[in-house]
């Protein structure tokens, strides 16, 4: 990465900043301009990332969590202005997407300073009046109502294992609902279901592959719309995951994600879906309240990432 203007999004409440403008001393120095702005409350790093963009950086580097990472790519989406992650926080699923190292700021830093540019996906998905951009997931259900279980001192103590702790009280909040999805320009089409993902990519924590088919850079989204219900479906669609979905299509190399009965697989550009009734909805690990309508749409090549 030759000398450019580099811009440091950083959420204090994530970070140290002497530690942080430490790391980006030793690994930036030279000839590179760095500027920097702080994240709020009210503004998690979209309206920093602009003033990054009007400053004419070439990067844009966002240091915290998936929130802190999606506001700033959403004011990047569509520009040639690159970012580059800090993992900081309990998830940080758009860097272990993309393989950027989670042991520390150095590592991450010297990742954005000496990696080759490339271009990934964005989603988009508009709800409530609102539009948004997601790069990891959004959706309604386990997921979903796992945010709302979660207890925030554990999470701050145990990271990602307070969601583990969380998900049986997340399995007992989920109600099957009738469901309304329009996909692409196909005619709407009436299913049941209690959860539904749209991921642009797919790997969690712990290495779990979710959407075994969703990649950052193939122009589409990946859907799973889970209807279990009773222990053998459960037990039907825990199978598929970690056999069908998982070793199986690892030894055979499988093309193409296996749907079963309880856990439906599909790639597409756009999706609309309306719900029976209001159900706790999510972005990015973000809990957004209830909703009962939302539309779904993917934005090819949209961001540059270091």
């Amino acid at each position: 990465m030759s000398a450019s203007r580099i811009g440091i999004v950083w959420n204090p409440s994530k970070i140290d900043e002497d530690g942080l403008r430490a790391a980006v001393d030793e690994v930036f120095a030279g000839g590179d301009t760095v500027r920097w702005w702080e994240t709020s409350v009210d503004d998690p790093g979209r309206g920093m990332a602009e003033e990054a963009i009007a400053a004419e950086c070439d990067t844009v580097i966002a240091v915290g969590g998936d929130g802190t990472v999606r506001a700033v790519a959403e004011a990047l989406a569509g520009t040639e202005v690159a970012l580059g992650i800090v993992p900081q926080g309990t998830g940080n699923l758009l860097a272990r997407n993309l393989g950027v190292p989670l042991n520390g700021m150095i590592p991450a830093l010297e990742r954005v300073r000496d990696a080759t540019p490339q271009h990934i996906d964005l989603g988009w998905v508009d709800f409530d009046g609102q539009t948004r951009a997601f790069a990891v997931m959004v959706g309604f259900g386990i997921d979903a109502q796992m945010l709302v279980e979660t207890d925030d001192d554990l999470k701050s103590k145990a990271g990602w294992l307070a969601y583990v702790e969380a998900m049986g009280r997340a399995l007992s909040g989920t109600e099957m609902t009738d469901i309304t999805v329009t996909i692409d320009d196909r005619d709407p089409q009436e299913v049941r279901g209690h959860t539904m993902l749209i991921g642009n990519c797919g790997m969690l924590q712990g290495g779990i592959r979710l959407l075994p088919d969703a990649q950052l850079d193939d122009g589409l989204l990946d859907i799973l719309l889970v209807s279990s219900e009773g222990p053998l479906q459960w037990l039907d669609t825990v199978r598929s995951f970690v056999w069908d979905n998982g070793i199986r299509r690892l030894l055979t190399r499988g093309d193409e994600a296996v749907s079963t009965d309880s856990a439906q697989h599909l790639a597409v550009e756009r999706i609309a879906v309306s719900l029976a009734q209001p159900l706790v909805f999510e972005i990015d690990g973000e809990e957004m309240g209830e909703i009962t309508q939302f539309a779904v749409r993917v934005q090819p090549g949209a961001l540059t990432v270091r």
